[in-house]
């Protein structure tokens, strides 16, 4: 199950011409999409673009009646392959995942398609996953873009710009038969507004109607001759054809008067932060009414000469906004200048940061240096201070990332803080996803993270010398990557080294999309194949399945067999459970529901006994879990904090699991907690708490008579 769903959203998707679409930048990419009558779409979820994938699976029953493909892709590298539809047929085809991990993994299928070129148009929708918000390495799409010279959409995020983009990068692949990438940053993503819809269109051609009648172009492959000539092709055809599109549809934005000695130059997904920050100084309002003259680019590359030239001219200087590094407008922007003999001065990275996001406050502050240097009649004479990070820090507590209460890979390497206990530190290879969360407090686990599903061809180099190297993988990695880079890898060379993945039902962090092993029943995909069939299959001989990570001493004792088996050879243990966060995402409406309606509903919690509690707090630092905290003692003769339980708690059983593995303590307890408990439940209570109050009074009794 997806993490959101979008079935009731998605009935926006049939609105026609002049009617008003309200909602998510995500499904005002979709409903573009439609209108721009696209032939097939597939991707890869990830975040900032997960829901993208969500909205297309809710979407499918209409996609259908268009006749319009869709694929969730078993990763960026299949999606990006799909692009091959539009190389020979007039086939608009879109394609989305997460940057820049996800255009990494899709590079050589991407390189191919941009060197050949398409005859269709063909989108790439790439969430841009920069800045304090990003989970990945922080890098730009802007790279790759030119690397292989792939147009690159950077639409102000407001959902009329961000539609309007998403039909003309079709209209722009076709003009210059070349990929056009569209980047969307988490908040255009996620902003919401509205804009008039147009009808839905059907492809031109469909995807089967093309397989009926197939064409065949030699020249469009790369191989040699036709690869010497792609390149002369780029230069020569398709990017001036690219920037006559760009200049002849005014897809770049100009704001602000006409005529100054100053200007600003912004990345169109920049825009409304640039406007904030504007705002700050005096200098704007929140309608856009800048009273600096505002080159917005919409399209990042290439670059437009003429409309550079024409804006620079008569200023003494510019300030380029180009969020992350290297500054690659910056420099070409200072080349077009200079062959032009303009002699304005470029302002960028010698005042903004050279690298982190570009907030609100980063630009105020950019752009009131650049005012202070270049118009000071129109500096603002003080600014808000911002509070220092050692203040900030004291007033907010870190949060670093973690594990959810109840989430079951907490048991797992809990299990494995055991097992180093008795063998002695491990080398172990880490992969992305939540698991990932194990080399920070209190586990302290995992050594190095190289890519999705990369976590078993990582720990490859490490050949046993006394102790074998383990290696940690998500069930989504591993369908992702690890299948065949993993374990295909791992059988082939003969590593004598321990995988284990994590099978929590479905791509968790990614959003809980389902993957071939799933074990939920999807009509329109196949699921329950089992990962240790798999494996199996490719050579694995010692493989195990444990379905029930809770089991803390079953999980210790298989990864200590594991890791002292004579049998040589790369071993998988394949350990099951529910992400616990999906679940509760489930289950409590459910619950909720059923306790509306008058049902009979059960729930269990554990709770520690403060009389038992010895202050140790050993299950706290073999668990981590965010619902164990500590209280004060009941005791007045003990000093130690006890340990508490909260009501966040899930009844997971993992700490007591834990205390029984380590063999802590007995002050563990199990309740069950009953919401419209039956007559006979009622009675049972109040007969116990009938019995347990006469035991309290006379034990009451019993202290007092010794007292005198």
């Amino acid at each position: 199950m997806a993490e959101r769903s979008f079935k009731k959203e998605v009935e926006k998707l049939r609105l026609g011409a002049g009617e008003v679409f309200e909602g998510e930048g995500i499904l005002a990419v979709t409903k573009a999409l439609l209108q721009a009558g696209v032939a097939y779409v597939g991707g890869y979820q990830g975040s900032p673009i997960s829901h993208l994938m969500d909205v297309f699976a809710d979407a499918d029953p209409l996609l259908r009646e268009l006749g319009v493909h869709f694929e969730s892709n078993a990763n960026e590298a299949a999606a990006a392959a799909m692009l091959a539809a539009s190389v020979n047929y007039p086939l608009r085809g879109a394609v989305a995942w997460k940057s820049v991990v996800g255009t990494n993994v899709a590079s050589d299928a991407l390189a191919n398609i941009a060197s050949g070129g398409v005859t269709g148009g063909a989108l790439i929708i790439v969430g841009e996953d920069y800045g304090e918000g990003s989970s990945i390495m922080q890098e730009r799409t802007h790279a790759f873009a030119m690397k292989s010279q792939i147009w690159l959409l950077d639409p102000r995020p407001n959902l009329p710009s961000i539609v309007d983009m998403v039909e003309r990068g079709f209209e722009l692949s076709e003009a210059s038969n070349t990929p056009v990438m569209i980047e969307l940053r988490v908040r255009a993503c996620h902003v919401t507004g509205n804009f008039v819809a147009r009808d839905n269109r059907r492809p031109v051609m469909t995807v089967g109607q093309a397989a009926a009648n197939p064409r065949r172009d030699v020249d469009r492959i790369v191989l040699p001759p036709a690869n010497f000539l792609h390149e002369h092709e780029k230069i020569e055809k398709r990017w001036p054809a690219a920037v006559r599109f760009v200049a002849e549809n005014r897809l770049n934005e100009w704001f602000g008067p006409e005529r100054d000695d100053i200007g600003i130059i912004v990345q169109g997904g920049l825009y409304n932060s640039l406007n904030r920050a504007l705002e700050l100084v005096g200098l704007s309002n929140s309608h856009g009414a800048s009273a600096i003259p505002i080159y917005c680019m919409n399209v990042t590359y290439p670059l437009i000469p003429d409309e550079i030239r024409s804006f620079c001219a008569g200023k003494r200087a510019v300030l380029m906004v180009e969020e992350g590094q290297p500054e690659f407008i910056e420099h070409e922007l200072n080349t077009l200048l200079r062959k032009a003999d303009l002699q304005t001065r470029v302002v960028g990275k010698d005042i903004l940061p050279r690298a982190g996001e570009y907030t609100g406050t980063v630009l105020r502050d950019g752009v009131a240096a650049f005012l202070r240097a270049w118009a000071p009649e129109r500096a603002p004479k003080e600014l808000l201070p911002v509070p220092p990070e050692p203040e900030l820090a004291r007033a907010v507590p870190q949060r670093p990332a973690g594990f959810c209460t109840g989430c079951p890979e907490r048991p797992i390497f809990s299990a494995m803080k055991l097992v180093q206990q008795e063998l002695g530190e491990l080398h172990v290879s880490a992969d992305i996803g939540c698991h990932l969360f194990s080399i920070l407090p209190p586990f302290h686990i995992g050594n190095t993270t190289m890519g999705y599903g990369l976590g078993t061809a990582a720990a490859s180099a490490f050949k046993p010398d006394g102790k074998r190297a383990v290696a940690v993988m998500g069930d989504g990695g591993f369908w992702h990557n690890g299948l065949t880079s993993g374990i295909g890898n791992a059988v082939f060379n003969q590593d004598d080294t321990v995988t284990l993945i994590v099978d929590n039902g479905y791509s968790a962090a990614t959003g809980g999309q389902d993957i071939l092993s799933s074990r939920a029943e999807n009509a329109t995909r196949t699921t329950n194949n089992p990962i240790e069939k798999a494996v199996r299959g490719l050579g694995i001989n010692w493989a195990r399945t444990l379905t029930r990570t809770y089991d803390v001493a079953r999980m210790r004792d298989t990864l200590r067999e594991a890791l002292t088996s004579p049998e040589k050879g790369p071993k998988v243990i394949v350990a099951q459970s529910e992400c616990m966060l999906n679940k509760q995402r489930r289950v409590k409406p459910l619950m909720a529901q059923a306790i509306k309606e008058g049902k009979r509903v059960e729930r269990e919690r554990f709770g520690v006994d403060p009389d038992t509690c010895t202050g140790d707090h050993a299950c706290i630092r073999l668990s981590g879990c965010p619902s164990l905290s500590i209280r004060d003692n009941p005791d007045p003769l003990r000093q130690h904090p006890v340990t508490h339980i909260d009501d966040s708690c899930v009844g997971c059983g993992n700490c007591g699991e834990v205390a029984h593995a380590a063999v802590l303590c007995p002050s563990f307890y199990k309740a069950r907690i009953v919401t419209n408990p039956t007559r006979f439940e009622k009675l049972l209570n109040r007969a116990r708490r009938s019995v347990i109050g006469w035991l309290q009074a006379r034990h009451a009794r019993t202290l007092a008579a010794r007292a005198f």
